[in-house]
This record gives C-alpha cells, structure tokens and sequence, in this order.
C-alpha cells in the first residue's frame, strides 16, 4: 500500500510541476504567453499523469480487494515484484493512450486565434482553436475514454462492491470497522478524483461561464494537495505525533 502511496505522491507532485507555475504565472500578471510545442507538450505531460492515476487507482483497488477479501493470500500474491510490474504497466499505457491524442492535436492546424481562454493548455480549449477539422481528433479521445476512464472505474466498483459483501459478513463491529478504515482513504480519493473528472469534462458546458471552467479546473492543484492530507490522517502513527506535537506547543 505504502508503494502505491509514493507512486500517487510522485504523480501529484509531477502535475502540480506542470501545471501550478503556469496557473500562478497567470494569477500574477493576469495572462501569459507559451509557445506551440510547449503547449502541447504540457497537454501530453497532464494527460500522461491523469491516465496513470485512473491506473494507479485501479491497482490499489485491487489491493484493497486482495488485503480484505483474501487475507490470507495477500503477501504471496502482491510481491513486490508485482507491485513494480502493476506501476511500470500502468506509466507505459497512460503514455502509449495520450500519446495517441497528443499527436492528434500536434497534426492539427492553427491558423486562427491564439489566445486559450483557459489556465493550462487541455483539451477542449486547445483544440477549439483549431482552423481545421477536429472530428477525427475529438473521436479519438472519446474512444480512449473507455481504457483510461471507463474501465478502469468498473473495475473499482466491483473490487468495492466485493469488499462490501465481505465487510459486511464480519459478526463484530469493531471488525466491521477496522476493515473499512484500511480502504476509507482510498475510496474518498476515489470518490474526489472521479467526481472533479465528471464535473469538469462530462457535464454539459452550454450556459456555463468561463469563469467557472477555470475554477472547476483548479482540480488539477486541489487534489494533489488533499490526498496526502486524506492519507496522512487516516495513519495512526501520523496522528500520534502529530497529537504530541500540538500538545507539546500548548505546553511551551
């Protein structure tokens, strides 16, 4: 669990990398420039991390699924060797799937406007900016959406609804409770992942103004910055000394 932990550290800090300098640029002088290249370099850079932690997740639901569901069997199935085989397949789709929709968008034309009325180079803001046809483009990302997205949800819904039965069919409450406590903080990572990719990119964009896209898409900083917070207080050890250092504070 702690590996996929430090994966999921690494991918957030990775995002906040590519796409925080640019928001703050921004907020700070209210617009900035980026060239081409380096717009659809930073497309691919976010898309890469997105994909991966769609992957990431998915793994850790199984592990989830594992430590619960089969105890017993847990440390002789998920090896380390494993859990290294699971995180290189999940960087090398999440690459080979937004390379395919980078280098779609890099064959594209741009003729027309060049000011992208959004805080980072995506998608939907790029493309419309487009002088030329973008069905074959746009048809690409929505077929890629199944591997990456879709997929990769069902495969968590069913790992939780089986930890679920198997939580359920424990006689205590304690045990009850301390096994839903190992999968908490994954599940409202979950939950906060899916739900800001649903509001930003499946809703429905006519009537909303632009002013609410781009706060919707601060997603992208937000969640990074809460899951260590999601994980850290869900840690005994983290709270035991986070709790001596508050009460050792008061006592100075």
């Amino acid at each position: 669990m702690y590996f996929f932990l430090s994966q999921l550290s690494i991918s957030d800090i990775m995002l906040t990398t590519a796409i925080a300098p640019n928001i703050l640029h921004i907020v700070l002088h209210e617009r900035t420039s980026i060239s081409l290249s380096g717009c659809i370099a930073q497309l691919y850079v976010f898309g890469t991390i997105e994909a991966f932690e769609c992957f990431l997740l998915t793994v850790m639901s199984y592990d989830r699924y594992l430590a619960i569901c089969s105890p017993l069997h847990y440390t002789s199935i998920m090896k380390q060797t494993l859990c290294i085989q699971l995180v290189l397949a999940s960087w090398i789709f999440s690459c080979s799937m937004t390379s395919i929709s980078t280098f779609g968008v890099s064959q594209l034309e741009f003729c027309g406007p060049n000011v992208i009325d959004h805080l980072f180079c995506d998608f939907n803001p790029l493309v419309e900016l487009s002088c030329s046809d973008t069905s074959r483009v746009e048809m690409e990302v929505t077929l890629l959406c199944f591997p990456v997205l879709i997929f990769p949800f069902l495969v968590i819904v069913v790992s939780y609804t089986y930890i679920v039965l198997t939580i359920l069919k424990i006689s205590s409450f304690s045990g009850r409770l301390k096994s839903f406590s190992t999968c908490s903080s994954h599940l409202t990572v979950v939950f906060i992942f899916y739900g800001t990719l649903i509001a930003v990119y499946l809703i429905p964009k006519k009537g909303q103004s632009q002013t609410i896209s781009k706060i919707m898409s601060l997603y992208t900083v937000f969640t990074p910055f809460v899951n260590p917070f999601i994980y850290s207080l869900r840690n005994k050890e983290i709270k035991d000394s986070l709790k001596m250092y508050i009460n050792k504070r008061m006592f100075i």
